[in-house]
């Protein structure tokens, strides 16, 4: 672990006096703790000079004015107090870290694979030194000797063990195995580079749709910050799944907790998770509440199946739970999602596209990639297979950052090609302006867009984007939000949550973003855990909850194309038109770029424009 640690620090050019780097190893997770002062040294104001020997005192600074650990504390389902929670999301703070956010600034001063001769001989723990290797007399043959035997030339073998980079030091189990998406892999093919000689019309058409917007928050969406409208949106959270989970044959007569009776072993809860905590022996303890009171329930870990499922676990989220109990300690024996039951398969005879986290006005934004997509849509550019795709388009599904946005986190502006956000949306309809007419757009919002913070996320509003709204095929709706498209039903989520499932559960990875989405659809909420980094409206009511089972779950957020089939629901990550940020690259974070999703008459199929 300390190799890791100082190469994470030697690739970003930063040297640690020994007492900051003590403070390191003394961090509770040293590697996490290495990853987040990296991001504040490098994005704060910090200047070069004061990375050459980063001091304890820096340090000390930074850990002061952390925003990582917030407080995760909310009320009880019964309370009736008057007090603020402290559990408020605090959209400034959230705003203030990217989870994908580039770093184009420092990319091009300090290349990552460079770090300074003078730094590596400081640091005895970095093992070869180059500079004692070229010293080495016996390396060096004689001037007579050489013309005599040509093999005492530099030995290759001597000269593979050179490191030229800090890469050089890394060691085989550094390397963290690529996961690749089996189906997404399966279906992608690159768009061939053959313009076509006709255009498909581009006035307005007498196509006819059945499209129908079925959820959308943009008007609906109130709340006070009052911790009554706190107490109101957890209530409402539990009765919607409870409703759910008492479908459940095990669950229909399950029992409140006030109403558990003494002496009673066999206990069908529906229940809420409070707290979650891991015993000296390994087992899970989790504290769990309804609207009369709490109860803690153990999950041995001898019991695999229910412990695997119960690692799985996040706060907030409600589940039906079958335990014994005897005397004061209940011991569970059965986890029970709401989960999705399998839908039947629909026919289609047309097409959807799906895009996400294009990143119009960010300097990293693949203008000429999008181009080419957007010649491919209007029928211009492909083979003929690849033309008979997009002649049966019907709709295009963007969901959210469909720009870069302003002040997103810090600096942004000096990695912004455009930096006024009504101009951003301006050119965002001058490409999608060029999309043929009998094409319906639908777009949803993302962390990036110009709503608000805190989700549900209105729709993006008229006053920052009028230049998109006043074009007649495209349409605009909250996130999260659900569309019917010829009868198809489509449940769009940007997909942020992602972040606080990965820090919580440690099976999970933005990579894997296939069993994340998998995930939700089993806990049927998009963003389970509360008052971390995904800021929640504490609305009167819920509305991640997912109520109605989807034919489409669309996200993005992650920059990495995936696609799953669940229960027969298609799970579509659209990737993202912008290559690879500082950010991505500090978690090894790998973006797809420029590959675009198709539910190609129902089947599924991926098109690659770069």
């Amino acid at each position: 672990m300390t190799n890791k640690i100082l190469l994470k620090f030697a690739k970003k050019g930063i040297n640690l006096s020994p007492e900051a780097y003590k403070k390191v190893l003394e961090a509770e997770n040293p590697l996490d703790f290495t990853s987040s002062l990296i991001v504040k040294l490098k994005g704060g104001d910090f200047k070069s000079k004061d990375l050459v020997s980063v001091s304890g005192q820096t340090v000390d600074e930074i850990m002061r004015n952390s925003t990582i650990e917030k407080s995760t504390t909310r009320p009880q389902l019964t309370q009736k107090e008057t007090k603020k929670p402290t559990v408020e999301p605090k959209p400034k703070e959230e705003t203030k870290k990217p989870t994908v956010e580039p770093k184009p600034k420092e990319e091009t001063k300090k290349p990552t694979v460079e770090p300074k001769p003078k730094e590596e001989t400081k640091k005895p723990t970095v093992e070869p030194k180059p500079k004692e290797e070229t010293k080495k007399p016996t390396v060096e043959p004689k001037p007579k000797e050489e013309t005599k035997k040509p093999t005492v030339e530099p030995k290759p073998k001597e000269e593979t063990k050179k490191p030229s980079s800090i890469s050089d030091f890394k060691k085989e189990s550094d390397v963290k195995e690529k996961y690749v998406n089996k189906e997404n892999a399966e279906a992608l093919e690159t768009v061939e580079n053959k313009k076509v000689k006709f255009k498909r019309n581009l006035t307005k058409t007498n196509v006819e749709y059945d499209f129908k917007i079925i959820q959308d928050t943009s008007k609906k969406s109130y709340t006070s910050g009052e911790l009554e409208n706190l107490i109101a949106y957890f209530q409402s959270r539990y009765e919607k799944l409870a409703n759910i989970l008492v479908k459940r044959p095990e669950l229909k007569n399950y029992t409140k907790v006030a109403d558990i009776e003494e002496g009673q072993s066999n206990l069908s809860l529906i229940l809420m998770v409070r707290e979650i905590r891991s015993t000296k022996n390994g087992h899970k303890l989790i504290e769990f509440e309804d609207d009369t009171g709490t109860i803690p329930i153990l999950f041995s870990n001898k019991n695999e199946e229910v412990f695997k499922e119960a690692e799985k676990l996040v706060k907030d989220e409600v589940i039906g739970v079958l335990a014994d109990k005897n005397g004061d300690l209940a011991i569970g024996n059965e986890i029970i999602n709401p989960g999705v039951m399998r839908i039947p398969k629909k026919e289609m005879d047309f097409s959807i596209v799906f895009l996400s986290d294009v990143h119009i006005g960010s300097l990293t934004f693949l203008e000429d990639a999008f181009t080419r997509f957007i010649d491919w849509i209007n029928c211009e550019f492909g083979n003929e297979e690849q033309v008979k795709i997009a002649e049966s388009v019907k709709y295009l599904v963007i969901g959210g950052d469909i720009v870069d946005g302003i002040g997103v986190y810090p600096n942004q502006e000096k990695e912004l090609a455009i930096k006024d956000i009504t101009q951003q949306y301006n050119e965002a309809a001058r490409f999608l302006g060029n999309i043929r007419s009998d094409i319906k757009i639908i777009i949803a919002p993302g962390n990036h867009d110009a709503s608000r913070v805190a989700e549900p996320q209105p729709a993006v509003p008229e006053e920052y984007a009028k230049a998109l709204y006043e074009l007649d095929n495209v349409e605009f709706i909250s996130n999260p939000g659900v569309v019917s498209l010829d009868g198809i039903n489509v449940l769009i989520y940007h997909g942020r949550s992602f972040d606080d499932l990965v820090m919580a559960v440690k099976e999970f990875t933005h990579e894997k973003n296939d069993l994340l989405m998998e995930e939700l659809l089993k806990k049927r909420h998009l963003a389970p855990i509360y008052g971390e980094r995904t800021p929640l409206a504490s609305e009167l009511e819920d509305y991640l909850v997912i109520d109605e089972v989807p034919d489409v779950f669309h996200t993005g957020h992650v920059h990495i194309n995936t696609h799953k089939k669940y229960n027969g629901i298609h799970l579509i990550n659209s990737g993202t038109f912008q290559t690879q940020t500082e950010f991505q690259k500090i978690y090894n974070i790998e973006p797809t770029p420029a590959e675009v999703p198709v539910l190609y008459k129902g089947k599924y199929k991926c098109l690659k424009f770069i």
